[in-house]
Formats: C-alpha cells, sequence, structure tokens
C-alpha cells in the first residue's frame, strides 16, 4: 500500500495502479545509442526495440490503459533518428488505444517532445489519485510524489568479497522513486536516506531489501 492506494512493483522495472489503470515507467531514454554511434561511439543496435518488447510484456501482464512516463523519454536531439522512430512508431500502432502522457525531463527539454504522429501527452507533472507524478522527484502539497531522474540502484553484499548492484525501486515518507526503465543507462546518482523502504529488481522478481544489507 502506498498513500492508501495499491501499488504494484514490476521485475519489468514498472509501477502498476490497478485503481487507476496507470503503468509507470521513468527514464526509457529512447534513441540513447542513437546518439552514441552519432558521436562515433560504437555501441549494440536495438536497445530501443528490446526495452519496447519489455514494456509490451508489463502493458499485457496488467492491462493498463494509461501509460505514465515520469520524464526523460528521448535522450538527445542526436538519437531523433529516423529508424528509432520507425521502431516507436510500430509498436506505437500495436497500442492505439493505450494514452500515453510524458512528463517532460532534463533529457527531453534539450531532445524535444516525441513526434506528433506518437500521439503522447506532454506536460511537466501529472495528478493520479493521491500521487504526483514528477521527473526529478520533490516535495509536492498536491500528494504523494513519484517520480525518477535518479536511477536508483543498491549493492547486495555476501560472503567474502560477493557482491552484486541492482535497479531497485525507493520509497520514502513523501516521495517514491522509480527504476530505470531502459537497460542502456547509467547507475546510481541516488542517495539513499536510512529510513527508505528499498525494493531491489532480481531476476523475474521484486524482493524489499531488508536494513541491514543495504549498502
Amino acid at each position: 500500500m502506498l498513500a492508501g492506494t495499491r501499488a504494484v512493483l514490476l521485475p519489468e522495472r514498472a509501477l502498476w495502479l490497478p485503481t487507476h489503470g496507470a503503468l509507470l515507467v521513468a527514464d526509457l531514454h529512447w534513441g540513447k545509442a542513437a546518439a552514441f554511434r552519432a558521436a562515433n561511439i560504437p555501441v549494440p543496435t536495438g536497445t530501443t526495440a528490446a526495452d519496447l518488447a519489455r514494456l509490451s510484456v508489463a502493458l499485457a501482464r496488467t492491462g493498463a490503459t494509461h501509460l505514465v512516463v515520469l520524464g526523460d523519454l528521448l535522450h538527445a536531439r542526436t538519437g531523433r533518428h529516423v529508424n528509432t522512430f520507425a521502431t516507436i512508431g510500430d509498436w506505437r500502432r500495436r497500442h492505439p488505444a493505450l494514452t500515453i502522457s510524458l512528463l517532460r525531463g532534463n533529457h527531453d527539454t534539450r531532445a524535444g517532445d516525441p513526434p506528433a504522429e506518437l500521439n503522447i501527452d506532454c506536460t511537466d507533472e501529472l495528478v493520479v489519485g493521491p500521487f504526483v507524478g514528477i521527473h526529478n522527484p520533490r516535495a509536492h502539497p498536491g500528494g504523494y510524489v513519484l517520480g525518477g531522474h535518479y536511477h536508483p540502484h543498491v549493492t547486495l553484499s555476501g560472503r567474502g568479497q560477493a557482491s552484486v548492484r541492482l535497479p531497485c525501486f525507493v520509497f520514502g515518507e513523501s516521495i517514491g522513486i522509480l527504476p530505470a526503465f531502459s537497460g542502456f543507462t547509467g547507475k546510481g546518482m541516488y542517495e539513499r536516506d536510512e529510513s527508505d523502504e528499498i525494493y531491489a529488481i532480481v531476476g523475474d522478481t521484486v524482493l524489499p531489501v531488508p536494513t541491514k544489507r543495504r549498502r
């Protein structure tokens, strides 16, 4: 329960609000690989397609009618490649009834809004029930804030030198932070507070992280 509302944490790096039919994701960074290649940095192709396939799985799992993107849908203006938008356009045509809202993030400001034919509503913040969606999360008088931006990860350590670094959801008293949805992002700009509740994504499972295991 979050702000008196049932919230389901999905291993696809998404948060599902059944009461509102809304699936929330953050930091998709579409076109990042294309932007890297434009800068002559060799990176693999297919990263956007892989993330869209995972997004389709989350939509099918939940039956969501509203997709809320908590910022940084696009990575950079140099990533606005025709092939990238062709891949996204094909995906969008397979989900014609889906309402999509983008809450602009810092990368969106530089990259620009997505093409009109993708039918994505763009704004700076959005209220969904008791929640206020903002890309760069900060306390808000309008409700419990859900955001992204920080790409939160948690390091779990075991015996010896064994450790693993995992994407995670973070929930504080008035602010929740979603992991970056993109599989092609940097890790861990978040500085945790001891009172935060952390849920790590471990393969196909989301698990609470006991306080004593947090690093």
